[in-house]
């Protein structure tokens, strides 16, 4: 019925070439008539159709609807066909074949609308082609016998065709009725998969927040311990009391180290981490891992091989150094026998970075599940000595960070290698050393105010800095540090990030700059691991360190940070 308009203005025009074509004296007049009829029928046909439409069709009034159409178009084809009535007697012979032409045309396009609703057509068919083959055979002319059989037949394909299409569109309507209880159920099972995924999310939420405050509070005691144990170090101890310390510091270096795992994955997530390429000789980086590192494999009784390079890479070095310490870490947990090779070969303008083992390897099947986060093969019983299982999701996050290439092989028992693929660059190298280690002397001598509202934190922080001849100002609130800061404007402010009362350290230093009108030097301290916490801390623009902090990072901070204060 919705079609039924695309045909009404090319149907009048054509009714009104004909009566312009074929009119003479003698059929003029009932080829007007003829021409209303057709225009009329037309536009009511169409006016029927949208009253119908807009009222809306029901199930129990298709029947009733499907006979009015049969007669309406029954009507029309009678119509139609009463041109051949009243034109085919008085036409040459052209004008003979144009009426029959078209009036096979429109036989023909009333198919394409008419015929989903095979008795509808049936009926506009046989009273139009019916018409001409009554008239071509009344006209008891021999040569129109002939066209009047072509009409018959013409009408035979057409139903042939018609039924075709009807049973097409019968066909789809029935599969999609078929298909309406699969829907249901599907939309029914994507109603409560939103659902369970809401509750997900919302799990994952909370699960996060949950993470990201029991990650602050564990860092505070953990960074207050370090502190102590830095400060422990420089005292007069005996060889029983330094070993004591100094499995303390081990135990302490071991929680941190898991603790800075999930930073190094929560700024990932946050988005924070900003590659900063650059040329450095990958030597450096090199010996800078193998000292840190070639001891754990010392201890296992594994060897420790890496060949030097005078290979100049271009990238991040930082970022690399993550990258190759985690892969050199797990060739070192996962390998039990024999040892551990990093190698470097250069393949044109690229340098491939190795990491050799001869560990318990890795099926080819789990070579894309060791990337996932918290997975971990052979540590079903989760031992904390063989880490978070992140070490490979941080690494797969850098090197798509770094749009690079990493490359594994592993067969089981035999070992595994990495390849990571480096550009080789010809530039100059500016600064060759990747994290130069802090200066322990000369002393600093300056006036530090420390914000933090956790007192063990405070007064380690304090101790510390003391060490190094700082005078320390302890403040735990904002009000209290402003106090402060009018009687003794400090030269240096170390505030924690997330202080009580939902205040921020960012807003503390702004605060003490205004107070003392000038720009303070200020390092910002978090223990958040919460990446929209990350977020903000690092748009501050301020130095911004992560419990635990390492002393000598937080010396080196001040050094930098404080020169003309230095005797």
């Amino acid at each position: 019925m919705k079609n039924l308009g695309s045909s009404t203005l090319p149907g009048i025009l054509v009714a009104l070439i004909l009566y312009l074509t074929l009119k003479n004296h003698t059929n003029e007049l009932g080829l007007a008539l003829w021409l209303i009829a057709v225009s009329a029928s037309k536009l009511f046909d169409v006016y029927d159709a949208k009253r119908i439409i807009r009222r809306g069709i029901h199930l129990d009034q298709t029947a009733a609807l499907k006979i009015r159409l049969m007669l309406l178009h029954a009507m029309d084809g009678a119509i139609w066909g009463s041109l051949a009535w009243l034109s085919l007697s008085t036409s040459t012979n052209a004008g003979s074949v144009l009426i029959l032409a078209v009036l096979a045309g429109i036989a023909a396009n009333s198919m394409s609308i008419l015929s989903p609703v095979l008795p509808v057509f049936v009926v506009f068919v046989v009273c139009e082609l019916g018409s001409i083959v009554y008239a071509v055979i009344s006209l008891n002319d021999p040569a129109y016998w002939a066209i009047g059989i072509a009409v018959a037949l013409y009408v035979v394909t057409l139903m042939g065709q018609a039924y075709n299409s009807s049973r097409t569109v019968r066909n789809s309507i029935q599969l999609r009725f078929d298909n309406l209880d699969l829907i249901q159920q599907l939309s029914a099972a994507s109603e409560k998969a939103a659902k369970a995924l809401a509750a997900a999310e919302r799990t994952n939420a909370e699960k996060s927040q949950f993470l990201a405050a029991t990650s602050h509070d564990l860092r505070q005691p953990i960074h207050a311990q370090g502190l102590f144990l830095e400060v422990l170090q420089t005292t007069n101890l005996s060889q029983h009391q330094r070993e004591l310390v100094n499995s303390i510091s081990s135990a302490t270096n071991a929680t941190t180290e898991m603790l800075h795992t999930l930073l190094d994955y929560s700024r990932i997530e946050a988005g924070v981490v900003e590659p900063q390429a650059r040329a450095f000789r990958l030597q450096t980086l090199l010996s800078k891992i193998e000292n840190e590192l070639a001891p754990q494999a010392n201890t296992k009784g594994l060897l420790y091989r890496s060949p030097e390079t005078h290979a100049v890479v271009h990238s991040d070095p930082a970022l690399i150094e993550l990258i190759l310490r985690n892969l050199v870490s797990n060739a070192i947990r996962y390998t039990h026998h024999g040892g551990v090779l990093i190698l470097c070969r250069k393949h044109q303008s690229r340098l491939s970075l190795e990491v050799w083992d001869s560990g318990i390897g890795i099926a080819s099947s789990q070579f894309e599940n060791i990337f996932s986060e918290f997975q971990q093969l052979g540590n079903s019983e989760r031992d904390r000595q063989k880490g978070l299982g992140l070490g490979l999701a941080i690494v797969r996050k850098m090197v798509d960070l770094l749009g690079l290439e990493l490359q594994l092989a592993s067969r089981p028992g035999r070992g595994s290698v990495f390849k990571l693929s480096l550009p080789l660059t010809q530039l100059a190298v500016l600064d060759d050393d990747i994290n130069p280690a802090p200066l322990r002397a000369p002393q600093l001598h300056a006036r530090v105010l420390v914000v933090d509202d956790d007192a063990i934190v405070r007064q380690a922080m304090a101790q510390l800095l003391e060490e190094w001849g700082c005078h320390c100002d302890l403040a735990e609130s904002q009000e209290e540090s402003l106090v402060l800061a009018r009687h003794h404007p400090p030269d240096l402010i170390i505030s924690d990030y997330r202080l009580r009362d939902h205040c921020k350290g960012t807003d503390v230093i702004q605060a003490i700059r205004s107070v003392c009108k000038t720009e303070i030097p200020a390092i910002l301290v978090t223990g958040d691991t919460a990446p929209i916490r990350l977020r903000e801390a690092a748009a501050t623009g301020l130095p911004l360190m992560h419990k635990p902090v390492s002393p000598l990072l937080l010396y080196k901070e001040l050094s930098l940070l404080l020169p003309t204060s230095q005797e």
